[in-house]
């Protein structure tokens, strides 16, 4: 008689075991991050490809959230690619000789700003853009800090001193001195303070507020504010971290109102290409001259490494050459539609405002319960959204120009059967 096979647990893959893994956040990371994520269903993503991430059993998620870096979605090809032989030849720099690809990314880049902005300065984050631009500012005199409520720059020191968010500010002050915030939007507020100001001021504005909520200004608001910095003597920079490279169907937030005359842009996100972390603070001639004369004075280890550059340069390329900034638009435009359709019998009640640009588009709900409910009905249905760090009632949706018709439908399907679920709940 044969005996029976002994019983033997499964043996379990410590990169792919949630309860461990839930474990290292709570020990190395952070016990609040652990909490989020099983709340979210404790899944581990470990795989992306296009519009969707995948997690560790094997189900995919439909990603129309991470917070705008994916405008070419995951993994593009061509700048996979261009990754992929940057790390086998030279990922990072000695910083001794010159280094091409740095070089010909910033070409690419300056290639496609507003005329004037010729000037690149690779970093490796969106608030290390914004430090940089801060930096310029006062090495021209520009001391006095001027940024917009409800506006999101980055958390580092000097980031955060123009993020006008009391919740992110009040446990690192004193912050910068002599920074003010006017509401979003009022250029008589912005005009009263730079009348005090005159030309110590440096102004600090979105496009369109991300973070924010999807704050979409006044027609003609942004060439108002660069008006106002020209006759007033004040810095200007426009943080285009999440507007710019296609994320508003155009190249930059600043091209809808005809602004050229900024003497800083600040880059971030979507540059990335979805693959290698990379930001850049771009300027004029006259405003990047501290910076020129003297390449040590503001400078990062890692910043304009081959390999980050290398990400940054294929972007651009594929930006270029798949018409992204075309897709971006017309998607945009009718995800837009789609979106205001479906919350449409709930709108009044349960939903406050639907709103966009291209694909930056923000659901606005009468109660913040909602949003948190809606994140999670949506995950159930295998797609992912974020909700807006200075908008506690807005869900944000920042897709790829590459989503697919039947990618958008999904969506679409999976919002409206969560709008049934959360409007039993909340209102």
């Amino acid at each position: 008689m044969t005996a029976a096979a002994p019983s033997v647990a499964p043996v379990t893959d410590p990169a792919t075991d949630r309860a461990h893994i839930a474990r290292l956040y709570r020990a190395h990371l952070s016990s609040g991050r652990a909490v989020l994520g099983t709340v979210l269903g404790g899944m581990l993503e470990t795989a992306s490809e296009g519009a969707w991430v995948y997690t560790e059993d094997g189900r995919r998620y439909l990603d129309f959230g991470g917070y705008g870096v994916f405008i070419l979605g995951h993994r593009h090809p061509h700048v996979t690619a261009a990754v992929h032989r940057q790390v086998d030849t030279h990922p990072l720099a000695g910083r001794v000789f010159l280094e091409p690809v740095a070089a010909r990314a910033a070409e690419a880049l300056a290639a496609r700003t507003p005329a004037g902005l010729d000037h690149v300065h690779f970093v490796n984050s969106g608030a290390e853009a914004t430090e940089a631009g801060l930096k310029l500012a006062r090495a021209h005199g520009h001391t006095a800090l001027v940024s917009t409520t409800g506006g999101y720059h980055g958390k580092t020191l000097g980031a955060l001193s123009a993020t006008a968010n009391p919740k992110y500010q009040q446990p690192f002050q004193p912050l910068l001195p002599d920074s003010t915030a006017v509401p979003y939007g009022d250029t008589a507020a912005l005009a009263a303070t730079l009348t005090e100001l005159g030309r110590r001021a440096c102004v600090i504005v979105e496009p369109v507020q991300g973070e924010g909520g999807v704050r979409i200004p006044p027609p003609g608001y942004l060439a108002e504010v660069s008006r106002l910095c020209r006759t007033y003597g004040a810095f200007l920079i426009v943080d285009e971290i999440q507007t710019g490279l296609g994320r508003l169907g155009a190249w930059w937030g600043m091209d809808d109102e005809g602004v050229h005359d900024a003497d800083v842009l600040l880059v971030g996100k979507g540059l990335s290409g979805g693959v290698v972390p990379v930001a850049a603070m771009v300027a004029t001639t006259a405003a990047y001259g501290p910076f020129s004369r003297d390449p040590y004075l503001h400078t990062s280890t890692f910043a304009a490494s081959p390999i980050a550059c290398a990400a940054a340069l294929a972007t651009v390329e594929a930006l270029d050459r798949e018409d992204v900034i075309g897709r971006a638009k017309a998607l945009g435009d009718q995800l837009l539609a789609g979106v205001r359709a479906t919350c449409a019998p709930y709108t009044g009640g349960l939903v406050h405002d639907v709103r966009g640009r291209g694909l930056l588009i923000g659901l606005e709900f009468a109660e913040e319960q909602a949003v948190g409910e809606l994140i999670l009905e949506l995950v159930g249905r295998g797609v992912l959204v974020n909700h807006s760090l200075n908008a506690t009632r807005v869900l944000r949706l920042t897709p790829p120009a590459i989503a697919r018709e039947d990618e958008v439908r999904l969506f679409l399907a999976a919002l409206a059967e969560s709008l049934r679920v959360v409007a039993t709940r909340v209102g």
